[in-house]
């Protein structure tokens, strides 16, 4: 048998790699949608850069019109439209310059919703795939797992990984701009605009070194104590009467508060990572635009004759710097997500079955049988089952006992087609339940069976949506349902409550006794009219009197059904065709129920 290993995150990987694997998970569509996308923050750039380049008419006309209107080009486009001196450029100007900022103002405000709208389509995507490839992994592989680590990863850390779309996005988009302007500052002073790129590149490119690790292991650590803090709140929750019993509500407190605290105080440590080069370099900014006012003086004499170059680089640089601060601020949420999106990417990698068949219950002609049947849960742990050989012929009724850790569960889980043997074979009718070239024999198998465990998981909803499980409302046969409870031995409960089948029974039907939640559970696997019922520890929450009705009801069931039954109370499996008692994983005895009970007390 193959036992694929419990989710975990693997090695670190660089941010590259998990935006690539992210790339490969996405859809046809999501990818022509980003494609349109980088068209929408080319045109961001581009609308910057007209921006840029009208502010230095602009302030040309407002400080030396004379000088603006002895261009040749200027001369050209004015003689076109009809102007003959300098005054009537104001208006012309004006009117091209706000449009110019209104165009790159709509194209970023354009640009920044899609931004959000894509990330957060991706985001559905992505934790749609992750918990569909996860419902389908097998039973062995989830028996492995702890419930905590797979609930934040597809909770919290798909939250985290739309954020960290969402700041790739914005990092591509202010990169564009920023080429953007900076191709502007070019234009107009290359010199300039060069010395300014050298100092604000390498400024940025300093800091990213120096916290390019603390920022990776930060969000490590963030998403570590996010799984400590969930699993501490399903356990203080899950174990809520035994916390007040014992008053030990504090352990649970403390180990939430530590890891809450943990990953707030590791989460603001981030934030502030990524923007508090803002605040330096505007400083640093300011410096150097005074420097170079006094360079442009000297260099070119009037302060007149400077006024529009200078305001132009200088507004270039003050819409240039929160460019380079949002590119650097988007890196550094992606550095501090990179655990977030590697776990979720261990998520979306789980390999799925090649086809997922939906199948008719699979009619058991003959019966079912176990040849030389070992399992153990993992390597190297001991064998649970150790060369069983066990035949069960359609419909009997078979009572399986023993003492804890004989076996019984691995058995009925196998036999369910839950688990598969680490050797040996379970054979269907002299077919093998596992063969890979008949995939769709193991659904059809499951699909005719009904499990009824010892703890019944109970939603909070209705009673009629809790017996007819997994059934969507609108579909649920109510006649149906009233005959399985009937059976169940709940009915009349059920009827006596004001609400009847519509009564709600809370979270894990905490409403409800341990006895009327089994008997609903027992309702449910009657409602499913499955060919073959397993019962484990199904009835021991049940008194004597209630337990001997509902034997009363099974053994009244169609003898085309085969059933099998856990029980440690032996009344249960008395008017058992066959008790099997399993010793260490094999059989210890077969037969008639008096002989195999007498020779068990």
């Amino acid at each position: 048998m193959t036992t694929q290993p419990a989710f975990t995150q693997g090695p670190p990987a660089s941010t590259r790699t998990l935006l690539l694997g992210i790339w490969g998970h996405l859809s046809r569509r999501r990818r022509i949608q980003l494609g349109l996308l980088c068209v929408v923050i080319l045109a961001s750039g581009g609308a910057e850069l007209v921006s840029l380049g009208a502010v230095l008419p602009f302030l040309a006309v407002l400080s030396a019109p004379e000088q603006l209107w002895q261009q040749p080009q200027v001369q050209f486009l004015a003689s076109r439209v009809g102007f003959t001196q300098a005054s009537e450029l104001l208006l012309p100007v004006i009117l091209v310059f706000a449009a110019a900022a209104i165009l790159a103002a709509l194209v970023r405000m354009t640009n920044f919703w899609l931004n959000g709208r894509l990330a957060s389509a991706l985001g559905s995507d992505l934790s749609c795939e992750a918990f569909r490839r996860t419902l389908y992994q097998p039973y062995g592989v989830h028996v492995q797992r702890n419930s905590a680590e797979v609930i934040t990863a597809t909770t919290v850390h798909i939250g985290e990984a739309v954020a960290a779309l969402n700041s790739f996005l914005q990092l591509i988009t202010s990169a564009v701009v920023a080429v953007g302007l900076f191709t502007g500052l070019l234009l107009i002073d290359a010199l300039v605009a060069a010395a300014a790129a050298v100092l604000f590149g390498s400024a940025y490119g300093v800091l990213a070194i120096t916290s390019r690790r603390e920022l990776h292991r930060n969000g490590q650590k963030i998403a570590e104590a996010s799984s400590k803090q969930l699993k501490a709140l399903q356990e203080g929750l899950g174990a809520i009467r035994d916390l007040l019993l014992d008053g030990s509500q504090s352990t649970y407190l403390q180990i939430y508060q530590k890891a809450d605290r943990n990953q707030r105080q590791l989460g603001a440590k981030n934030v502030y990572l990524g923007v508090f080069p803002r605040y330096a370099l505007e400083g640093l900014g300011m410096v150097a635009i005074a420097l170079l006012s006094g360079f442009l003086v000297l260099q070119r004499g009037s302060g007149a004759a400077v006024i529009p170059l200078l305001g132009a680089m200088a507004l270039g640089a003050q819409r240039l710097l929160p460019a380079l601060q949002q590119i650097y601020s988007a890196w550094a949420s992606l550095k501090s997500q990179n655990a977030a999106i590697q776990s979720v990417l261990a998520m979306l990698n789980q390999p799925l079955p090649p086809v997922i068949y939906i199948a008719e219950p699979l009619l058991l002609r003959e019966g079912i049988r176990f040849e030389g049947v070992h399992f153990r849960y993992l390597p190297g742990q001991p064998e649970v089952l150790r060369g069983l050989n066990l035949e069960i012929l359609r419909g009997e009724r078979i009572g399986l006992i023993g003492s804890t850790g004989s076996g019984k569960s691995t058995i009925v889980d196998l036999l369910m087609g839950l688990l598969e043997p680490t050797e040996g074979m379970v054979l269907l009718d002299g077919e093998n339940l596992h063969d890979s070239a008949h995939p769709e024999r193991l659904v059809a198998w499951r699909a005719s069976i009904a499990h009824v465990p010892q703890n019944i998981y109970l939603a909070d909803t209705s009673i009629a949506q809790n017996i007819a499980f997994g059934v969507p409302r609108e579909s649920i046969d109510l006649a149906r349902v009233r005959q399985a409870a009937a059976q169940a031995q709940i009915a009349s409960f059920v009827e006596s409550s004001p609400q009847g089948y519509d009564s709600y029974i809370g979270e894990r039907g905490i409403r409800l006794s341990g006895g009327q939640r089994q008997r609903i559970g027992i309702a449910r696997a009657l409602y499913k009219n499955a060919r073959v019922l397993v019962f484990d520890e199904a009835t021991s929450a049940l008194d004597t009197m209630t337990e001997q009705d509902l034997m009363d009801a099974v053994n009244r069931l169609s003898k085309e059904l085969t059933i099998v039954m856990i029980a440690h109370r032996l009344s249960t499996v008395q008017r058992c065709d066959r008790v099997i008692r399993l010793c260490e994983g094999a059989v210890a005895d077969d037969g008639d129920p008096h002989r195999v009970l007498s020779a068990f007390l």
